[in-house]
């Protein structure tokens, strides 16, 4: 025998081993400090004289991104005195240098010089490349889903998703009938849900971040990795998306920012913010947020917030401040975007001998278009029409030392100079909300009068048809007691007043047409009200997070009348899917509309066919019942009879035999003595 293993000894070198194929199957590229910048090649080469000049050329081509201070170079050659040809850029992030190489790679400086951008570290990798070619490998198509699919359902079904527990369902909505499930998760978001303004994403937050949904089979689209986002705002056009958390990034510089905007299709973080929330006030520490913070542009093409004496525009996709100067604005109360031109409005208070002032901006050239002056304003309110004709601004002003007016200063955008017209209220109506219809030119506003609620109807009279000192008609007032919502079908005409969430949830169906209240309905606590796209239906619903009894929701159709009603334990949330705009001409609406009684008629017939549908259904689900039913007692009765050998010998008699004159019957009598009297009689 050998001797024990415990004594073994043998000197081990390591270098006697290849480790070559681990290393390469386990190699990690680190990152060479370079990410954010790039190379320009193809630029005019130029004596020191145009230099500069052509610096500035070339900063313009990138004007959108954040370049570093000093972080534009270009070699010079010393013996000839001319650049090289090419420049180093240093953008501030590595998410701005790839946008960079997307935007300048191919930009056309002249006849001559088409420009090629490259990252700094692709370029040490493609001089170390093989000279040998070697054909790449052809990957395999993968085809993906249709993010718009479900606007192609043959019954032109619309979905809605509703958040109940820890379950997150998405329900077609089937008129009449029970919803059809089209897909539910647990645990599918840790806080809640919330669509993407045309319907292409559902997003769902997590603890590590957002996540956007979408498709046919609700794959995962894309994330955005920010821990414990609070509060989301997408872009108008879906391009953008806005987070907010209370736990910071930590930028290079060690600053703590809050606030990110991020690039829906590639993911990519284009820029972050410091933005904290205010400081927890009251008894209960409830926190009050101006949300949100950015605003954003109809078209996506900027985005804009309120700073300490400015508006700062940032333009899109490089996040870089327009023209690289805020809009210096002294004391500036609030802004708002037009939703349908490059407009800002804002407003300023009294300063001094300086009125208050209402102005509307050009952007970007930042032209004042118009301006109007205020005087003794206490605040001011603007509201936007949905199609940027007018802008309503809501005027409160110093009556007498205890009291207050309110007036409205209309700007009509579309007329030339923009003209203001001044409408007056009734002394002592003080105004609560301003609601305009998504499809006209109608608003309603709510109001107290006293100790009495109101709710007024107006329409904005065109001024070629209306009479000078005629701007504004109203078409109705009434009293409203318990609403303080006014909630306008998206296709217009139709309304909901409701009183909501510290109201005991009365509804009123209004067609402001005819000016009559369809219907009233009642919603005990109810929390939130939401039309469908399309108009026909409203949902009110009670939700857990505000009240923990009788949650659920209440279906209606716009007439008022009740469809359905759910109770559902923990119900949070329910939101209707929003649609894209119609693609429709406006021509071919009316054509429709004039037509409306044919298309009737198909819709009828389908409606009739789906009916025939489910009552052929239920026939033959009856039937097939009362088959199995048939087929189990034939089953269950031959079981019996091959057990008659059994019964009889444990029965010791045949309980099965029939009674042929074997058994007697039995009569018994029974007196019973209601009542019993003696009489004596006489011999």
């Amino acid at each position: 025998m050998g001797e024990p293993y415990d004594d073994y000894e043998e000197e081990f070198d390591p270098s006697t081993v290849d480790f070559s194929d681990i290393e390469e199957r386990f190699k990690v590229e680190l990152p060479s400090g370079f990410e954010t910048v790039v190379v320009v090649d193809n630029v005019p080469v130029v004596g020191e004289a145009k230099r500069e000049k052509l610096l500035a050329v070339i900063k313009r081509v990138f004007k959108n991104l954040s370049i570093k201070d000093n972080g534009l170079h270009m070699p010079m050659d010393s013996k000839t005195g001319e650049s090289k040809g090419y420049v180093f850029i240093d953008f501030e992030t590595a998410e701005h240098a790839a946008l960079a190489i997307k935007q300048g790679n191919g930009h056309k400086l002249d006849k001559n010089h088409v420009l090629a951008v490259n990252h700094f570290d692709d370029i040490g990798r493609y001089t170390s490349m093989n000279d040998a070619y070697e054909e790449p490998v052809e990957q395999p198509f993968v085809e993906k889903e249709h993010l718009k699919s479900w606007l192609t359902d043959p019954r032109a079904r619309d979905q809605w998703v509703m958040m109940k527990g820890d379950d997150v369902s998405i329900y077609w909505n089937n008129k009449g009938d029970a919803p059809d499930l089209d897909h539910s998760r647990e645990h599918w978001s840790d806080m809640y849900v919330s669509w993407s303004p045309k319907g292409t994403y559902l997003a769902t937050f997590h603890k590590q971040g957002i996540v956007l949904w979408g498709g046919p089979t609700w794959g995962r689209i894309n994330k955005f990795e920010h821990h414990n986002v609070k509060l989301i705002d997408f872009s108008p056009n879906e391009k953008y998306v806005t987070t907010w958390s209370h736990e910071p990034f930590i930028t290079p510089e060690g600053e703590s920012h809050h606030l990110a905007i991020w690039d829906i299709t590639t993911g990519l973080k284009l820029r972050t913010f410091p933005i904290e929330a205010p400081a927890a006030s009251g008894a209960q520490g409830t926190v009050k947020f101006d949300w949100p913070i950015f605003k954003w542009s109809f078209d996506d093409k900027y985005v804009a917030r309120q700073a300490p004496g400015m508006i700062q525009v940032y333009e899109t996709p490089g996040m870089g401040l327009l023209d690289r100067k805020s809009i210096k604005v002294e004391d500036v109360k609030t802004f708002a975007w037009s939703p349908s031109d490059h407009l800002i409005s804002y407003w300023t208070p009294e300063s001094g001998n300086i009125p208050a002032r209402v102005t509307l901006l050009k952007i970007p050239s930042r032209e004042v278009l118009r301006t109007k002056n205020l005087f003794n304003v206490i605040d001011c309110k603007l509201f936007w029409q949905p199609a940027g004709d007018y802008l309503l601004v809501s005027v409160e002003r110093i009556k007498t030392k205890k009291s207050t007016m309110t007036n409205f200063e209309i700007f009509r955008l579309r007329e030339k100079d923009v003209p203001v017209d001044v409408m007056e209220l009734d002394a002592g109506l003080e105004v609560v909300n301003i609601f305009w219809e998504p499809v006209g030119a109608r608003f309603g506003l709510i109001a107290q009068e006293g100790t009495a609620g109101v709710c007024h109807l107006y329409q904005m009279v065109s001024a070629n048809a209306a009479p000078a000192a005629v701007s504004v008609k109203l078409l109705k007032a009434f009293e409203a007691k318990g609403i303080n919502q006014i909630i306008w079908s998206p296709k217009g005409r139709f309304a909901v007043l409701a009183g909501v969430r510290a109201f005991a949830g009365e509804l009123q169906f209004w067609d402001v047409d005819e000016l009559v209240c369809m219907n009233t309905g009642e919603h005990y606590m109810c929390t939130d009200v939401e039309w469908d796209p399309t108009g026909r239906y409203v949902v009110s619903s009670v939700s857990w997070w505000r009240v923990q009894s009788d949650t659920g929701f209440i279906s209606w159709s716009f007439t008022g009348a009740q469809i359905t009603k759910q109770t559902v334990p923990y119900f949070k949330q329910f939101l209707w899917r929003p649609r894209p705009p119609t693609l429709l001409s406006d021509e071919q609406q009316k054509k429709i509309k004039k037509n409306l009684k044919e298309y009737s008629k198909v819709f009828d017939e389908e409606d009739a066919a789906q009916s025939k549908a489910v009552s052929r259904e239920v026939l033959e689900r009856r039937i097939k019942l009362w088959t199995e039913w048939s087929e189990y007692r034939e089953r269950v009765q031959k079981d019996y009879d091959a057990a008659h050998e059994a019964r009889v010998q444990l029965c010791a008699y045949d309980p099965d035999a029939k009674d042929e004159g074997q058994s007697e019957s039995v009569e018994e009598w029974v007196e019973d003595v209601i009542e019993e009297t003696e009489e004596i009689l006489a011999r």
